[in-house]
């Protein structure tokens, strides 16, 4: 099993601090059998997980998992954090009016608050949002992140789509897990704010916090994300799922939540038993 130090951020991250005595890459298991969800699909993809409670790491493709690709639309993570923290944006209320150009997706063309946008995710408001930080300080939230290889590009309004911007999975994840615990340099009052906008499903069992992306990479061929966690019994499982396809016809919004069900309703979840 080879690792690269250089991506596996979270993975060392724990190792280096101690989380447990026992961690180490021992803690981590490649489960091949997860494959099938994503054959089944005919995609190419990877899946991770991290049990926050044993310490211990669940991967499928761990090649794929430390390679780096466009965020896309999980990229309104970090873009909600730096305009809420820089008060470029007050909070998930405040309205970013939309800029009069219709667009395919009906629900992108008005105004929206910045929570409506994130559930929506409406690329031109987070593109408005995205101006409004500017380069400089954008660039400064990227270093201070360490968020994937922190390159902006030319267009300040879409260095998340057009592959300047890059991160990998493994480093997804890193993120998911700084972020739930408030490790991340922002205002706890900003970071509580974006996992509310996270929430997808909330009940007795469980509570499921994802956002998602997709884009294409420089071959044309579309990449999916879905990062975030799951909790059961107040214990969180964060997770990252990544997919690719050079199938234009693909429905990616299907496709990627089917692959996110079947793994996590293989690993036990839904039932609040975990």
């Amino acid at each position: 099993m080879h690792f690269s130090r250089r991506h596996l951020t979270l993975i060392t991250q724990l190792i280096i601090v101690g989380i447990t005595s026992s961690c180490s890459l021992n803690n981590v298991k490649q489960d091949n059998s997860l494959k099938n969800f994503f054959d089944d699909n005919k995609v190419d993809g990877c899946f991770a997980m991290f049990d926050n409670v044993r310490a211990e790491f669940t991967i499928y493709n761990i090649q794929r998992d430390t390679a780096r690709f466009l965020p896309a639309s999980t990229f309104k993570i970090m873009n909600s954090l730096i305009a809420m923290q820089t008060g470029r944006v007050v909070d998930d209320s405040t309205v970013i009016k939309w800029d009069g150009i219709t667009r395919k997706n009906a629900n992108w063309n008005q105004d929206l608050t910045v929570g409506q946008a994130f559930k929506f995710s409406s690329v031109p408001h987070f593109q408005e949002i995205a101006r409004r930080i500017g380069r400089d300080t954008m660039q400064m939230w990227l270093d201070s992140v360490k968020y994937g290889n922190m390159k902006i590009g030319t267009h300040i309004d879409s260095f998340w789509l057009d592959n300047s911007l890059k991160i990998s999975p493994d480093e997804q994840l890193g993120l998911m897990k700084k972020l739930y615990f408030d490790q991340l340099p922002f205002q706890k009052r900003v970071m509580q704010v974006v996992r509310n906008m996270m929430i997808q499903e909330d009940n007795a069992n469980y509570r499921l916090s994802y956002k998602t992306g997709w884009g294409f990479n420089e071959q044309g061929h579309s990449i999916g994300w879905m990062v975030g966690w799951i909790e059961e019994s107040r214990h969180p499982y964060f997770f990252v799922l990544n997919i690719e396809t050079p199938d234009t016809d693909a429905d990616i919004v299907s496709i990627r939540k089917n692959i996110l069900t079947g793994i996590l309703t293989q690993m036990g979840f839904f039932k609040g038993k975990m």
